[in-house]
């Protein structure tokens, strides 16, 4: 691996990496060499407390600054006060890349050994010194952890971060305001403690796992970054109190192209929510008037993850979201006008996912043919199931779905999903780079079981090219820019965010498809900051770093008085 350094005026260090093979890819299991031996706990006794069901998420990040993703599992705990509950010595697991495809354990060595019952987590560099922090969302109270130079010290508290009792999930860390301090929306499910768990029965006699209907829902909260190492509870002084909600997943889109980053939230058995960015950093929530709070039926269905992307190239992000078993994933199709349609019902996707109970969905280009393609981690509630519903399953495949190009999804083939259509009973699943090749590699957790890794290897990949933002004026990672990348006569588009899947976050530098074109003909950055940046002529297969421009964008011409 070599660094080539460009002119200073170029603004930007291009990495040389390897080329692509050519010819038909497929993700490969490659835990069992790779040195990841991570089993989830759920902490569960017999008792059939609904957070057991839940399972936890993964973050994939740089947590050393070594320029190699490396892989935080969260994890369960035993429940408080219960002796009988198992999971007394779990934590939280950090899994450092030493490249190659191996990894080591280096949780206690850099202060991840945290003995919480944590689910959801985002990583995103909080106070801009140039290493990426982490945000912990628990069963009980949520972590803020600083990285100073790959080792984390816990600063929830003097940070301002709640010490309330909750039942954190998912989490997106956002530059709301644009003031370039990352704000944190950390998702909450239902109102539900130990002691307030209720009976529920299938049977009339023994005990099942209830359903959210049984329980409050749960606002979210949203922390503003005051930029001092601190943070405001904003929740309902930014428009984002939610009592009802019992959101699972939470997506960051520019739903109508304003530059302002929006929140789309998919619910369990709640309308879903969508919030539109005001440009003040306050939001206005316009869920139902959308179309996509509610099944093409109206009605509320159980939402998991989601994610959102410009899958077929309208320039509109549009949004997929996993649901419940019998009730299929939901592809809302932005149609522009803040109005998404949802498409699932009528296509090859909506019909392959009818028995499936998807938590973790989101969009990523596998083959780099410069279309973005659908992942969906699935795996049912109930280990009974089978025995009441006999066509859905416990542990189920997870899914592929390939983006042909004109706007529709097909199963992806055969050979290329072998291991994984092994079924699990899978939670969090996330996409990164993780063998620095170019292509997406998949990491996939279980509630209870196993994680897997999943390396992609060709032939059949297309060229290449991965970004590396790094903000000057804007947040230092560059999160919240928009991304127009020009090859082979098309226009792909990305927001660069956090977020998004189920409990779990993927890779934030965006890798863009080239196809066989040899070359992106056109780069443009639209920074959060409002600076734009536009490279020409980029060479395909390598990893681009592009630095924002330190000088202030020119003001906008003072309109003429009439």
């Amino acid at each position: 691996m070599s660094l080539k350094v460009l002119p200073a005026s170029c603004l930007l260090v291009l990495l040389a990496l390897p080329a692509a093979a050519a010819d038909g890819p497929r993700f490969v299991d490659v835990t069992a060499s790779s040195g990841v031996d991570f089993t989830q706990q759920t902490g569960g006794f017999g008792k059939k407390w609904l957070p057991e069901t839940m399972g936890s998420g993964v973050v994939l990040f740089d947590a050393n600054g070594d320029g190699r993703l490396d892989i935080l599992f969260l994890n369960g705990h035993s429940f408080p006060g219960v002796a009988k509950s198992p999971g007394k010595d779990a934590t939280q697991k950090l899994y450092l890349n030493k490249g190659g495809f191996k990894f080591e354990d280096a949780t206690k060595k850099e202060g991840l050994a945290i003995p919480a019952y944590c689910m959801g987590g985002a990583a995103g560099d909080i106070d801009n010194d140039g290493d990426t922090d982490l945000y912990l969302s628990c069963l009980g109270t949520d972590y803020l952890l600083r990285n100073d130079g790959g080792h984390f010290t816990d600063v929830s508290k003097q940070a301002g971060i709640s010490r309330t009792y909750e039942f954190g999930v998912s989490v997106a860390m956002v530059d709301a305001d644009h003031d370039g301090d990352l704000d944190i929306y950390a998702t909450r499910y239902v109102t539900w403690t130990p002691k307030t768990d209720l009976f529920c029965t299938l049977d009339g006699e023994s005990k099942a796992f209830c359903t959210p209907e049984s329980y409050p829902g749960a606002s979210p909260r949203f922390y503003r970054n005051r930029g001092d190492g601190t943070f405001e509870d904003d929740t309902k002084e930014a428009g984002l109190y939610k009592p009802t909600a019992k959101s699972l997943g939470v997506a960051v889109l520019d739903l109508d192209g304003d530059g302002w980053e929006d929140l789309a939230v998919a619910n369990d058995t709640q309308p879903n929510l969508l919030y539109r960015n005001k440009g003040d950093g306050t939001f206005e929530e316009i869920g139902v008037a959308s179309g996509m709070a509610f099944s093409e039926t109206g009605v509320a269905r159980g939402g998991m993850g989601i994610d959102a992307a410009d899958y077929d190239r309208s320039g509109r992000p549009s949004l997929v979201i996993g649901n419940f078993a019998n009730e299929m994933a939901a592809l809302y199709r932005n149609e522009g006008n803040e109005l998404f349609v949802d498409v699932a019902p009528v296509s090859e996707l909506g019909r392959k996912t009818l028995l499936t109970l998807t938590f973790s969905a989101f969009y990523f280009d596998y083959d780099l043919d410069g279309w973005l393609d659908l992942f969906l981690a699935n795996g049912h509630l109930d280990p009974d199931i089978e025995q009441v519903q006999p066509r859905v399953l416990y542990a189920q495949p997870s899914q592929l779905f390939h983006n042909t190009g004109n706007g529709k999804f097909v199963a992806a083939p055969a050979a290329t999903v072998r291991d994984l259509s092994k079924p699990r009973v899978a939670r969090g699943a996330a996409y990164g780079d993780l063998d620095g090749d170019g292509d997406p590699d998949l990491v996939v957790t279980s509630n209870g079981g196993k994680a897997a890794l999943f390396e992609n290897r060709g032939p059949g990949l297309g060229n290449w090219l991965r970004l590396n933002l790094r903000g000057t004026r804007s947040d230092r990672d560059g999160i919240g820019a928009k991304i127009e990348l020009t090859a082979g006569g098309g226009t792909q588009r990305w927001l660069v965010r956090t977020g998004g899947s189920y409990l779990s976050q993927s890779q934030v530098q965006p890798i863009f498809g080239l196809g066989k074109a040899p070359k992106a003909d056109k780069i443009v950055v639209r920074w959060p900051s409002g600076t734009v940046q536009t490279l020409t002529d980029v060479q395909a297969n390598q990893a681009l770093e592009v630095v924002e421009p330190k000088a202030a964008p020119p003001k906008p011409a003072a309109k003429a008085s009439r």
